[in-house]
């Protein structure tokens, strides 16, 4: 597994072209949606066609309206042809739309500025399928992660950025001139960074294209549910951009009637919430190893329970009035709300990583761009769905925007439960990795010894009461553990036992021990990893014990791959029995060196217990 850091992506011309376009999208897209709403919330009554207010939130729906229309057929098309060459065109065609626009805002001519918005929509459409689903084929699948935290930086902080630019020309004196020209130079340059991004040729024989959006649509909404874990996948994703919808949209008001800040408080908080999804997507990656871990998603979810809650405890009952947004940031009573902003996009950031990349992932190589647009669908209706849910809760119920925030931070708890259900081994094994190594510097050796797929046997010497943690953390894949039962049946532990689907056997109980291998031969053939620990008990010396017979008829009943793993540096630590029982005695030490040491793999038909007792004391050496 990779060890070189994430940003390295950027030193490849497989990604860095591929980001570089990308994020000018975004940023365009927000540069010409948000100049274009700024002047006309503050255009003259005789230059519009109608009133402000209906304009804005026509403009709103445009931009999101060809996301219903045209994802599908832009699926169909981005598994028919050439990613990369999709992307050039889009971008093109962007160019093409922005020099009309630059037209339209030298006339201001917010008629047709709004009719081109609809067609920056339908190019971002087309783009989105293309864009998602051209990373697995770029990228190694470990990278896939690091890759998918890029894109999830840089989106955001392109976002960031161009309303943030936005908002800087709709102040400027010659705004429709400057906002003419930044929107066409920003477009060139996005095409001609799409101009070096390597071909990505689809996988299935190429067919004549037929437009035919509603069938298009209706099968690519099926596609997407044939599994449920994209689809769950895909639930998640739209879950995140209904949360953030929502928070977004309420920012301005919350800042004024709540914070008692001015514009330039607004532009803080969305700074705040971007660069926390930045911190987070890169966060995500470093914490999941460079591999996609669901069990981070459950964390991520939680945080933004928490700190979304947060925003209501944490709002002053009594608002102080800034005047500069200096006075804003240096205000005390409101660091509390900042910090859990911060926060709160941080654990975004933690929670949508994952989920595109398992997306991805899963998804058949012929149908992947069909699945992204599927996904993109589901955002808009829930985006939707945001702003439905924002005139039910404030303008009918009239709750106070805090409020609303711990509504949404109450519901998104049930998306914690949910989630925490659907795959509970694969949270408990992201805790036990933060445990783990928050307690030792654990050194991993050769662990793609451990096949990627396929029923795996690791055979380990046993030293330690934290031996089975260690290991949980350290593989990429879930591990069962054969286990004690009188240590499976202690209270706290059995859940965590349970939810990993450890297998309990009592060694002096013969239908126990039976069914347990029973219970592990099923486990392999089902093509899953399980862990022994041949001694059959912690050593006593720091020695390796002569395993146990039992390994052989675990062995003989399964046809798969035999990995022996050696632990190093665990004895004399307060889990192993070193100078007494374990558990209790006073630490020595903290934060020790540990190594998990994976040797060759082997089959089972050339293993025994004598030969696997040889190989792991090798591996191990001399280092107890």
């Amino acid at each position: 597994m990779t060890t070189k850091p994430q940003s390295s992506l950027l030193t490849k011309r497989r990604f860095l072209p591929y980001f570089l376009t990308q994020a000018l999208g975004a940023f365009n897209d927000n540069v010409y949606k948000n100049i274009l709403l700024i002047l006309i919330a503050y255009a003259s009554i005789d230059s519009l066609p109608m009133s402000a207010n209906l304009l804005i939130n026509i403009a709103a729906g445009l931009f999101i309206l060809p996301f219903f229309l045209f994802s599908a057929s832009a699926g169909v098309l981005a598994d028919q042809y050439d990613k990369a060459t999709i992307m050039r065109i889009v971008k093109f065609a962007e160019v093409i739309i922005m020099g009309l626009a630059a037209v339209a805002f030298l006339y201001q001519s917010y008629t047709l500025l709004l009719f081109l918005l609809f067609l920056m929509g339908t190019q971002s459409a087309f783009f989105g399928p293309a864009k998602y689903a051209l990373l697995p084929q770029h990228l190694k699948p470990e990278e896939l992660i690091s890759g998918n935290a890029l894109v999830e930086t840089g989106t955001f902080l392109a976002i960031l950025l161009g309303t943030l630019l936005a908002g800087f020309i709709a102040d400027s004196p010659n705004a429709h001139a400057i906002a003419a020209v930044s929107v066409i130079i920003f477009a060139i340059l996005g095409y001609l960074t799409s101009l070096a991004i390597p071909s990505a040729p689809p996988t299935v024989q190429k067919t004549k294209f037929k437009w035919q959006p509603i069938k298009q649509t209706r099968s690519t909404m099926a596609i997407a549910r044939q599994d449920k874990t994209i689809f769950q996948c895909i639930l998640g994703i739209s879950w995140f951009w209904f949360l953030g919808a929502c928070y977004l949209t309420q920012f301005p008001n919350y800042a004024k009637i709540n914070l008692g800040g001015n514009a330039a408080s607004v532009s803080f908080l969305l700074m705040l919430f971007s660069i926390g999804i930045a911190i987070g997507s890169m966060c995500c990656d470093k914490l999941s190893q460079h591999r996609i871990d669901p069990g981070i998603v459950p964390i991520g979810s939680l945080g933004i329970t928490l700190f979304g809650a947060g925003l209501y405890f944490m709002t002053p009952e009594h608002v102080v009035a800034t005047s500069s947004l200096s006075a804003f940031v240096s205000a005390p009573s409101l660091w509390p709300i900042f910090i859990s902003l911060l926060l709160l996009g941080i654990a975004g950031g933690i929670f949508i990583v994952p989920l595109y990349a398992l997306m991805q992932q899963r998804a058949e190589e012929n149908v992947r761009a069909q699945i992204i647009a599927a996904n993109n669908i589901w955002n808009a209706v829930f985006m939707v769905a945001s702003a439905v849910s924002a005139i039910v809760f404030l303008s009918i119920l009239k709750l106070s925007i805090p409020q609303f925030f711990l509504i949404l931070a109450a519901i998104n708890a049930l998306v914690v439960v949910y989630i925490y259900f659907q795959a509970p081994d694969f949270f408990w094994r992201f805790v036990v990795w933060l445990v783990t190594h928050t307690m030792y510097r654990v050194k991993k050796q050769n662990l793609t010894n451990i096949p990627e797929q396929g029923g795996v046997l690791i055979v380990s010497n046993h030293v330690s009461y934290m031996d089975a943690l260690l290991l949980a953390g350290a593989c990429p894949r879930p591990i069962r553990f054969l286990m004690d039962r009188s240590i499976y049946n202690l209270p706290l532990v059995n859940t965590f036992c349970k939810a990993c689907k450890a297998i309990p056997v009592e060694a002096s109980d013969r239908s126990s021990v039976r069914t347990a291998f029973s219970q592990v031969a099923t486990y392999l053939d089902n093509g899953d990893i399980v862990c022994v620990f041949p001694e059959g008990q912690l050593t006593f010396d720091g020695e390796i014990a002569p395993f146990m017979r039992g390994i052989d008829l675990i062995i003989k009943r399964s046809d798969v791959t035999v990995v022996p793993v050696a632990l190093q540096g665990l004895w004399g630590s307060y889990f192993s029995r070193e100078g007494g029982a374990a558990l209790l005695k006073w630490p020595k030490r903290f934060w020790s060196k540990v190594t998990i040491n994976a040797g060759e793999s082997m089959s089972s038909k050339e293993a025994n217990s004598q030969l696997l007792y040889e190989y792991v004391s090798r591996l191990r050496g001399e280092h107890r």
